[in-house]
């Protein structure tokens, strides 16, 4: 028998990700988001409140990259999302070098994409950045032949809501779409 627990937003775990942004003097923030999602097979969406130091500068360069996180840098990314770009400097938060559009990539990323943004949706508090991908950036030794991210290899760190806890990926289960017919 299922409980009814009322109208929440249970769809998690998400992506645990770093978000780096640069403003119009060329300084570099960063920001823990977890809020992130694919809206097509081409477009993604970060989703960031209102409130946060970094929209000004996404807003007004329409770019940002999105650095997964797996554990090695998870202290360093967990505390990007405790302190407001406002007041402290995380521009050092990181070893990073600018990508090929401009936006900071993080060496301990396992995956990095820049974006760029082409929409911006606004509700309930918060700018839903709807961004195209520029330049996917993925570790060599994370690929496979064809030249696709191994994910049980990179292991990316999940982020849940309702306990605030981080998660780690595990295995493979079955493939998609064949799993279906064995």
């Amino acid at each position: 028998m299922k409980k009814n627990i009322g109208s929440k937003n249970m769809l998690y775990p998400t992506p645990a990700t770093v978000v780096g942004s640069v403003d119009e003097n060329g300084k570099v923030n960063f920001l823990l988001v977890a809020h992130i999602g694919i809206v097509s097979h081409s477009k993604i969406l970060v989703s960031m409140h209102q409130s946060h130091f970094s929209n000004a500068a996404i807003r007004a360069s329409k770019k940002l990259s999105i650095n997964l996180i797996d554990e090695s840098f998870i202290r360093e990314a967990d505390y990007t999302g405790t302190v407001s770009g406002a007041k402290v400097d995380k521009s050092n938060a990181f070893e990073y070098q600018l990508g090929e559009s401009g936006m900071p990539v993080i060496e301990k990323s396992p995956l990095v994409m820049e974006c760029d943004v082409i929409d911006i949706y606004e509700i309930d508090g918060f700018d839903n950045f709807i961004c195209s991908i520029a330049n996917t950036y993925v570790e060599e030794t994370l690929l496979d032949d064809k030249d696709k991210p191994i994910y049980e290899n990179l292991k990316p760190v999940l982020f849940e809501m309702p306990t605030y806890k981080y998660l780690r990926t595990g295995g493979i289960i079955g493939d998609c779409i064949k799993i279906s017919k064995t």
